[in-house]
């Protein structure tokens, strides 16, 4: 049995030889995740059980997931492709979900390697040195160790300032693990997973004060989550917030603070109004939807009602400052004047509650029709040169093509950049549209994610979800693992600024001086090895 250590920026692929020098060495802050991957491979013939045992000071802080693999038959865009940048175009199997480790024993097969992943986190405060983190593997008569010293730099990470958010789909949570929605059994879910993503650096969710109007074929409906109660009398119309009022207490046991509204009007130009349920004469049934054009007299009137409730009742839950509204996701050029009357609906009420909306055209923020753009990573030159304040950005299906993102087939490397772009360019927030979203394209059909990562080939593999199903709760992917640690290189970043009164990317990662969101350092020793001399910045200005 052989044992080797590598860095948490690698992908293991089986059948593939490992061409990268083993990790020995690594750093980091107090209140910091740390993570690295073990392979573990053997001779002879058939599979053994094996048991693992963690040596350290750090041990009651580590914990050791295998990494599982999943099938991916559209890994990227045939257009995408051509960067060069992706560890490979071909369909197969990928590996990301990080799967619990049963027992401290692993199946050990002698076919192929297992490949596990080391993972922890360090305390806030906690003391300075050099901490060993070693793993002993037994069985079939045989072992086998390495080792990994852990340095402890005397700092903790500073909060997160940036506001980070993955859509979080309900309904996708009701319909995989067969639960009525906003039954116990959902609520119980719901925050098992939400937690999940806060541990992840994700401080605000999708709040479905309407069924969110988002991935619907026109003319069709998703299931049904609206938190808002709608009773309907005549013109006249009374809300109930309970539920509402249940998922925000909810949110904030799981760390998350920060609110956004789902979308006022459908996506992709503000034509017509959401889904909107309500009961009238004792009869629940859709009052509005694809049918009731956003512009209608109707809808006007409902709004006119609902949104002084609704804004008075996120006041009262402390709110001001900490949630914000949608009109709607990713309007084009042609949906200039659509929008602009949608804005005008709304904005008399909104009081000091912003508007942000996921686009791409900079003519929507020319002509004031959004204060607070969230901006495609390969659309947002001209954003940064007009010097959007708050700017915000996202990526998702469409941005595949020279920026960062997290795709299955994509190098790590090229996810952990963003946290060092969202640095440089001083971003307040990054949205990705897909926490969960285990439906096919347009919300047509139920998938297994296990079995479909790329939404019956629709998107590329990685890009509809980054948390997988388990039996009780969430199995966290590698993907959503190197995101969070390019989050804790944004804030060691903003930390060693603070100490030394300038920004010190240009000083410990090559090619940072010239970097912009599509041309960015790609080789992951490179980005390992500035992290770890940020850090030894850090401890110098202690």
């Amino acid at each position: 049995m052989k044992a080797e250590a590598y860095s948490s920026l690698e992908k293991i692929f089986l059948g593939q030889q490992i061409e990268v020098s083993p990790w020995r060495k690594a750093s980091c802050l107090g209140g910091e995740e740390f993570a690295w991957q073990v392979v573990l491979q053997r001779e002879g013939w058939g599979n053994v059980p094996v048991e693992i045992q963690v040596e350290s000071p750090l041990a009651d802080f580590v914990e050791v997931f295998q990494v599982g693999q999943v099938p991916c038959s559209l890994p990227a865009y045939p257009t995408d492709a051509q960067d060069g940048n992706y560890i490979t175009v071909q369909p197969g199997i990928f590996p990301d979900p990080l799967l619990p480790v049963d027992g401290n024993t692993v199946e050990l097969s002698s076919f192929f390697p297992t490949v596990l992943w080391v993972n922890g986190k360090i305390p806030k405060g906690f003391p300075a040195g050099d901490y060993p983190v070693t793993l002993r593997f037994s069985g079939g008569n045989e072992e086998a160790a390495c080792t990994v010293e852990l340095h402890v730099v005397g700092a903790d990470l500073p909060e997160q300032k940036l506001l980070y958010t993955q859509w979080f789909h309900g309904d996708c949570l009701a319909d995989y693990y067969h639960t009525p929605v906003y039954s116990q059994k959902h609520w119980e879910l719901w925050e098992r997973f939400l937690k999940a993503a806060s541990e992840e650096g994700m401080n605000m969710v999708l709040t479905p004060i309407f069924t969110p109007p988002l991935d619907t074929e026109p003319g069709k409906t998703r299931p049904c989550t609206q938190l808002v109660g709608v009773e309907k009398e005549g013109q006249q119309y009374r809300f109930d917030f309970s539920l509402l009022e249940r998922f925000i207490a909810m949110a904030r046991r799981c760390g998350v603070e920060h609110f956004e509204m789902s979308h006022l009007f459908t996506q992709w130009g503000a034509k017509s109004a959401p889904a909107v349920y309500g009961t009238e004469h004792g009869v629940e049934r859709r009052l509005f939807g694809w049918d009731t054009p956003a512009a209608s007299e109707e809808y006007a009137g409902f709004l006119s009602q609902l949104l002084p409730e609704l804004t008075a009742f996120l006041r009262k839950q402390g709110l001001s400052g900490k949630a914000v509204f949608h009109i709607s996701d990713e309007p084009g050029e042609e949906h200039l004047d659509s929008y602009r009357r949608a804005r005008e609906l709304v904005t008399p009420y909104l009081g000091e509650f912003p508007l942000y909306d996921a686009l791409s055209d900079p003519a929507f923020y020319d002509k004031g029709l959004v204060d607070h753009p969230v901006v495609a990573t390969n659309h947002i030159g001209p954003f940064l040169e007009r010097e959007v304040p708050g700017l915000w950005a996202y990526y998702c299906c469409a941005q595949g093509l020279d920026v960062a993102n997290r795709f299955l087939a994509m190098p790590s490397a090229r996810n952990r950049i963003t946290g060092w772009q969202l640095h440089k360019f001083q971003i307040s927030g990054f949205l990705h549209w897909g926490y969960n979203f285990w439906y096919s394209q347009n919300s047509r059909k139920k998938l297994d994610p296990w079995r479909v990562t790329d939404a019956l080939g629709a998107f590329p593999g990685g890009d509809p979800f980054s948390v997988y199903p388990g039996e009780d709760g969430p199995v966290q992917s590698l993907r959503m693992k190197v995101f969070h640690h390019g989050l804790q290189d944004m804030r060691a970043l903003e930390l060693a600024c603070s100490l030394t009164g300038e920004d010190p990317g240009a000083c410990v990662l090559p090619g940072y001086g010239e970097m912009t969101f599509s041309q960015y350092p790609k080789k992951a020793e490179e980005l390992l090895l500035a992290r770890e001399q940020l850090n030894s910045l850090i401890e110098k200005r202690l």
